[in-house]
Order: structure tokens, then sequence, then C-alpha cells
């Protein structure tokens, strides 16, 4: 039976051409600015997002927290969707290392930020409040179902740290989802915010990292942060040079994936009890599973060969690269196979 893995875009692996182009990667020490791969992956990233400079990561985790390090200082608060990744996933890194509170205002089902709540979350100059150091968005959104942020949400939230003096921060780990759902590029999307990072190791097929852009003088200053995160990786050029390889070669692909996850939901909407929440616009696909037991459904898929979550009440697959159509057809019919023998996962009544 083959493994169908749904979990996350991030359990792709390379292809046998990304690697063949680390193996084959000119490396230096990065530290000292002389990897000339990881040098070149900074600048094709800084000009695909329209940026003066770019900076390579370890992960997205590590990219916005360094964003934020960056763009605030210590005590000051940073606005972000309370079904933010940044918020949930990511070990309170903000308030742990930086000294800075999150500060929580509501997500829609698309992702975009309450603007009444962010016009309040804003604080005014006063002495018993900590200052609003910046607002940070996601795109596209994660829990609000791979949701994509058009440029009108962006220009909305941009408007209003402009009034306000305050920078913006995009973690679009998926932007490049985002550009292709849109068909924009993402330099369009990038540049409503002062910073944006992306991971490679999503979508773009890439084993580790992230990159951080923005202005010539907030990556200088973000390579300092980036140091004291434990980020400086010398001869790094052996994982830029994937990343190189993904920006040339894997863009263009995502649009199977989105595509896969139409069928895969479309399949899905066929099978009774199951429904989803909400239909996808990228690769994710979110659905919950009516009067079932989501961790025993969970358990029961894996017996039979498809890897997926129960993410907060729903379960989450993610099409990737090394997934094709036939996977998400064949996940579907294990799906109505599973739902079909039913009452072994059922709740008790209670």
């Amino acid at each position: 039976m083959k493994i169908i893995d749904l979990r996350s875009d991030t359990v792709t692996l390379p292809s046998p051409e990304m690697r063949r182009a680390m193996a084959n990667a000119e490396l230096g020490d990065d530290v000292f600015g002389e990897d000339p791969t990881v040098n070149r992956l900074q600048a094709m990233a800084a000009q695909l997002l329209g940026k003066e400079a770019a900076l390579l990561t370890t992960s997205g985790t590590q990219s916005n927290l360094t964003a934020m390090l960056t763009h605030c200082s210590r005590g000051e608060e940073v606005i972000v969707g309370d079904e933010s990744h940044t918020l949930i996933f990511e070990v309170g890194g903000a308030w742990a290392v930086g000294g800075l509170g999150l500060r929580a205002i509501r997500n829609d089902e698309g992702g975009r930020l309450d603007m009444l709540e962010l016009r309040a979350a804003i604080r005014g100059d006063n002495e018993h409040f900590p200052r609003t150091g910046l607002i940070c968005l996601e795109n596209t959104h994660n829990r609000c179902g791979g949701a994509v942020l058009n440029e009108e949400d962006l220009a909305a939230v941009r408007a209003i740290a402009d009034r306000n003096h305050l920078p913006l921060h995009i973690d679009g780990a998926r932007l490049f989802n985002a550009g292709e759902a849109l068909k924009v590029p993402i330099a369009r999307l990038a540049g409503y915010a002062d910073s944006v990072c992306f991971s490679l190791s999503k979508g773009l097929g890439c084993p580790v990292g992230s990159v951080l852009s923005g202005s010539r003088d907030f990556i200088a200053e973000a390579r300092r942060y980036r140091k004291m995160l434990g980020g400086g990786m010398r001869q790094a050029g052996v994982l830029a040079a994937a990343g190189v390889y993904a920006l040339e070669n894997m863009v263009q692909r995502l649009a199977n994936d989105h595509e896969n996850a139409r069928i895969a939901a479309e399949g899905l909407a066929e099978v009774p009890g199951i429904e989803l929440a909400p239909p996808p616009q990228t690769n994710l696909v979110y659905f919950t599973v009516d009067g079932w037991d989501l961790a025993a459904f969970v358990r029961r898929l894996s017996e039979d060969g498809v890897l997926c979550f129960d993410e907060g009440g729903r379960i989450r697959w993610v099409t990737h690269f090394g997934i094709q159509r036939a996977d998400v057809e064949e996940a579907v019919a294990r799906v109505q196979s599973v739902m079909a023998a039913g009452l072994p996962l059922r709740r008790a009544s209670v």
C-alpha cells in the first residue's frame, strides 16, 4: 500500500536535480558574507520580492522572530492575528527571547485582521501602556484554510500602519502560493510590507530554510539578531543551492498543488459526513467529520496509508511536491472506505 503523506508541505523531499545542485554548490563562510551561493540566493530573493536585501535563515520561525527583534524594542507590543502561526506555533519566542508582547486581534475566516480591532489595538502615547512596535500579517493564512490576502486586504492594513507610523511585517511562509492563486508577482504582495519572509522548505520543496527581506539597513541589523538566534551557518551554500534551484524551477509547479487540493476537496465534498471548512484557495484542505472522534479517524486513515493531522477540531490535508492527482483521488477513496465502515469510530453517546 502506498503511503500518501498529506500532513504538510514540509514533508517534501528534494528532487534528484535539487540534490545535485546542493552537492555541487560553491561554498564560503556566510558569517563572513563570503558564501557565493548564499549571496546569490539572497540577491535572487530580494529581486523577486522587490526589496533591497534579503537574509537566509534556518526557518520561518527564525525569520519571524528576527523580524520582530529588528523592528521592535524590548517591552513593545506586536499586533498579530489570533489564528496566526506566530502566536500559536512559534513557542512564544517574542516573549521569551525579545521581551515583546503579542497582542492578538481577531482573524476572520479569510485570514484578514478585524479592522476595528486593529485600530483599537494600537496604543496611544500613554505612560501606562507598552508602545505598539509592529503589525504582523500572514499570507497565505494557515489556520484560516490557506486563505489568500489580496492587495486590497494588504493595502487596508498598510494604510493603518502608515497613519500610525508603524512597520508592517508579512509572514509569507506560503507567499508564492498566494501569488499563484492571485496570478500576480509576489513583489506586488510584498510591496505593502516593510519586511516579508517566505519558506523554502514548504511548497518550494527544499530541505531547510526561509528567507527574510527588507531594506538594506533592516537586513544589516537583522543579521545581528539572526546570529543571536544561532542562525550563523558558515558554509550554508549547501542549503542555499536548494533555494536557488527552487526559485528557478519549483515556483511554476505550485499550480499543480492548488489543482490537486481542489480535486481533493471536490472528492471529499461527495462523501457523506464530510464538510469542507472552508473550500480551499491554495494547497490546504480543511474538513470536518460529522459525529466522529477525529483522533481515532486520523489513526484509522494512517492504518489505510493516508497521513494527516487533526488540527483544532478539523482535519488538514496539504498537497505538495511528490503528491500527484492519482494520490489525492486514492486518498479520497480511502476516506470513503473508512466512512463506510463507520461505526467502530463513532463516539459513545453521553
